[in-house]
């Protein structure tokens, strides 16, 4: 079974599409921010309050250099050694004045009973040592728990003000040694118990440096979030705001990356096609504005005319049979050049709605073009305009056409041609030629001719060479831009050549129809 093909182009671009894959890219690049933030807030704090620590906590044992503790590590930051100090200082001097003075008083119960109800802070007590055994204790208890740690008689050497701190209990000693009435060896110690609670000007420093570091972690994290972020939105906002007042000259950067860049380069693209669209409007009102002036101006001609020769029927101007069939006709062939310009404003608003009526059928080009030859040389004959028609294609030469609509594609081009004949006697041939795998037809005259300038744009709609608008020639503009859309629609396409003074020539290409065999 035979079957059918069009030769030469390809198909038409596809729409432009937004995929999927995009929008999920952009959804995962704003959830690895929503992540990187959840990390920073969680992280930061935590790595800055550790450093606080160590270094909040060297400052403090740097600070307790200066006081006489054998042993110093990091369980002295669980309480400030001043006041551990302050608290042993005032009992160890005053026993130590007692030694100087008469060192047989701290072998009396009664004045070691007195100092131990004068010291304020009951975590600190006496202890006396005669010889290895106990003597006197301020608290038994806790006593008899470090008596047996306590450092022997003359351990201390010259530095006897110096403490000792016990880390495992907890207790800060000074030592004093001295020689009981009796000839007996007798040290004596002020105990501290050191509270294991961390200490007030620990807790006061730490709570400070936390507070700081949340607030830097917070201006670190809103000044990212901001200019990440509120930034880039305010100024898409203030953009938009622009858009809505109908200022479309509004730019925004685009070499910005991100999803935020990609926001900014979709504002871009719809401001471009917002501002096309809305130019293209604004043309197109201009030139609906300018067709319904060209197309009033231009009925004025013939229904001046036609009331004219009407009035002169009436009035009995003609009088002869002649002349009233004279009048009749040019009365009928005003009536047709409304129509024609009626039919035009018609067709335009199908074109501007994309909605003119095709019927496409394969058509015989020798037939079909010689068909339309003879049916406009009778009113080219009447205008005495010279039709010249050559066929140069094989005469079984098939196109995908429709007929009425390219009929109206010559008749258009012939009727311009001849609008614009200025020649005594006028010219118009018709070429059809046959280019392999399409055919070209050529329709040229020997008219005034378009400038160079002008030669792009005569098929554009409603412009007009004739920019004085001589009511003779008329026109409303749309002609040629309705012959364009008629054979770009078919798959074709169009352009003019032309000399000033010489003549124009219109030429447009149509695909053949070529039979494919099946292989058998």
């Amino acid at each position: 079974m035979a079957g059918g093909r069009l030769s030469g182009w390809g198909s038409l671009p596809g729409l432009y599409r937004f995929g999927v894959t995009g929008r999920r890219e952009l959804a995962m690049k704003f959830r690895t921010r929503l992540r990187v933030t959840f990390i920073i807030i969680i992280v930061l704090p935590l790595i800055l309050t550790a450093l606080a620590f160590c270094g909040i906590g060297l400052y403090l044992m740097n600070a307790q250099k200066g006081f006489p503790i054998v042993r110093l590590d990091y369980t002295t930051m669980t309480e400030n050694m001043r006041q551990v100090a302050d608290a042993t200082d005032s009992v160890f001097f005053e026993l130590k004045e007692q030694i100087e003075v008469d060192p047989a008083r701290l072998a009396d119960m009664e004045y070691l009973d007195m100092v131990s109800a004068r010291i304020p802070q009951k975590t600190t007590y006496i202890i006396v040592r005669k010889e290895d055994s106990l003597y006197y204790a301020g608290n038994p208890e806790a006593a008899a728990a470090i008596f047996q740690s306590l450092p022997g008689f003359g351990e201390r050497g010259t530095i006897e003000s110096a403490g000792i701190y016990y880390d495992e209990m907890d207790k800060f000693v000074k030592q004093l040694d001295f020689i009981f009435p009796d000839g007996s060896r007798g040290s004596a110690f002020v105990v501290t118990k050191v509270n294991s609670l961390i200490s007030k000007k620990l807790l006061v420093d730490m709570f400070i440096a936390i507070f700081l570091i949340l607030i830097f972690t917070s201006v670190v994290l809103t000044r990212w979030i901001r200019r990440g972020v509120f930034n880039p939105i305010g100024e898409l906002n203030v953009a938009m705001r622009k858009i809505k007042e109908g200022n479309f000259d509004y730019a925004l950067r685009t070499d910005i990356k991100g999803e935020i860049g990609d926001l900014y380069r979709n504002y871009e693209d719809m401001r471009l096609r917002l501002k096309e669209t809305t130019e293209e409007s604004q043309a197109s009102e201009k030139q609906n504005r300018e067709l319904v002036s060209n197309i009033s101006h231009d009925l004025k001609t013939p229904i001046t005319a036609i009331k004219g020769y009407v009035e002169g029927i009436m009035d009995g101007v003609a009088v002869t049979p002649e002349k009233m069939d004279k009048y009749i006709k040019t009365i009928y062939n005003k009536a047709n050049d409304m129509e024609r310009l009626i039919n035009e404003l018609t067709y335009y608003s199908g074109i501007d709605n994309n909605r003119i009526p095709y019927n496409f059928h394969r058509i015989n080009v020798a037939d079909y073009f010689g068909d339309c030859v003879e049916e406009v040389g009778l009113d080219l004959e009447q205008r005495s305009i010279e039709l010249n028609y050559s066929n140069l294609v094989q005469p079984d030469t098939v196109v995908i056409a429709d007929p009425e609509q390219m009929k109206k594609v010559i008749n258009n081009i012939i009727s311009n041609s001849v609008k614009y004949m200025d020649k005594p006697r006028g010219t118009i041939d018709i070429r059809i030629l046959d280019e392999t795998e399409s055919i070209r037809i050529e329709i040229e005259d020997n008219g005034k001719g378009i400038a160079q300038k002008d030669l792009p744009k005569i098929f554009e709609r409603f412009y007009r060479t004739d920019a004085s608008r001589n009511s003779a020639q008329g026109g409303s503009g749309i002609g040629l831009s309705i012959v364009r859309k008629i054979i770009e629609d078919h798959g074709g396409y169009i352009w003019a050549t032309s000399r000033e003074g010489e003549g124009t020539c219109i030429h447009f290409v149509l695909r053949k129809y070529i039979e494919l065999q099946d292989d058998k």
